[in-house]
């Protein structure tokens, strides 16, 4: 949809004109007909308004937005003030009694064509002036908006560059456990496939939403614990603790997936005596997440990944200045502490 709001001004603004003017004739102690109206104020209106508008549309825009010529646009300015005056001083001599005819202390004078003419010119400039105001302050704020709306589209660019690699990313994980459990003929092999269909189900379909609820999002984390858990013959070993509340808080969706397929894949998972920790605490405005891992020395990753750095990427953008994130690399464990405002 056009913006409206140059438009919207340009009306508050010759409304405000026009309501000067009606109480002009209103208080003018002159008797007024509609003839004498339109001479007094009819002529010069149309002048103002011409003088406006060929300031807004034709000289700033050609000579001072397009070829940046300032100087002769300065010039252009005096060469319209001076003729528009000089065609309201023609006009008013020519219906002298009307325009000059004046009362001064009950006598009726004509006013001098020299002191009309320095008020034409004076009405002139005013609205050369106001319109140049306009013009500038409208295509500035014009500009603004449209840079927010770039700033806007590029970042909804990149965050959906951002989600269509995570996707292929954890499907690609997911796929090499399904292939060494079908590869070892396991009877779990099954039970991991339809896991990880409804764990696509959700990533396709309910995480497209910008936000989702904070409880399908740990009830995701759930079942991407149990399909890696199958990956092992006893099972993976992880405690996850839940503390707060988890009501109707609202989260940006697969933003936690990345650490916790992080540990999985780097970290040693079958070690009872050093699970994988994962403990979140939330109430109505924070979130406090972390997981910790045991470093497996010998499961490293040749080609390298997109999760992490594409979860602080996402962070960066849909959670500026409301995050922290604390990534702990000792010799031994990996930690990574995420705190969001809710």
């Amino acid at each position: 949809m056009k913006n409206k709001g140059p438009l919207i001004v340009h009306l508050i603004f010759w409304s405000f004109i026009l309501f000067l003017l009606v109480l002009g004739v209103l208080f003018n102690k002159e008797p007024q007909t509609i003839y004498t109206v339109a001479v007094n104020y009819g002529y010069s209106g149309l002048i103002n308004i011409s003088i406006f508008y060929i300031n807004y549309t034709l000289l700033i825009p050609l000579l001072v937005k397009e070829q940046r010529k300032y100087g002769l646009y300065m010039g252009a300015i005096l060469l319209l003030i001076v003729v528009m005056s000089a065609i309201k001083t023609v006009l008013a001599s020519l219906n002298a009694d009307i325009v000059l005819m004046m009362t001064y202390h009950g006598k009726k004078e004509f006013m001098a064509l020299g002191k009309y003419a320095l008020g034409a010119i004076f009405t002139s400039g005013f609205f050369v002036v106001v319109s140049s105001l306009l013009k500038f302050g409208i295509d500035w704020f014009g500009n603004e908006r449209i840079q927010r709306d770039l700033e806007s589209e590029k970042k909804e660019m990149e965050l959906q560059f951002l989600k269509s690699q995570l996707n292929p990313h954890f499907l690609f994980n997911s796929l090499n456990n399904i292939y060494s459990l079908a590869y070892q003929k396991s009877d779990k092999t099954a039970d991991a496939i339809l896991k990880l269909s409804e764990i696509m189900r959700y990533m396709i379909y309910e995480s497209n939403d910008s936000w989702v609820s904070l409880s399908k999002e740990i009830e995701y984390l759930h079942s991407y614990i149990e399909l890696q858990k199958l990956r092992f013959r006893d099972g993976a070993s992880v405690q996850f603790q839940l503390n707060g509340e988890i009501d109707d808080q609202q989260i940006v969706p697969l933003i936690l997936i990345s650490f916790v397929e992080n540990a999985f894949k780097h970290g040693v998972a079958n070690d009872p005596k050093d699970p994988i920790k994962i403990n979140i605490i939330a109430n109505q405005k924070i979130l406090h997440f972390s997981i910790t891992n045991k470093k497996n020395q010998h499961n490293k990753d040749e080609v390298g990944g997109v999760g992490l750095n594409n979860v602080e990427r996402r962070l960066q953008l849909l959670y500026p200045d409301r995050y922290k994130l604390n990534i702990v690399n000792s010799a031994t464990h990996y930690t990574s502490e995420l705190m969001l405002d809710l």
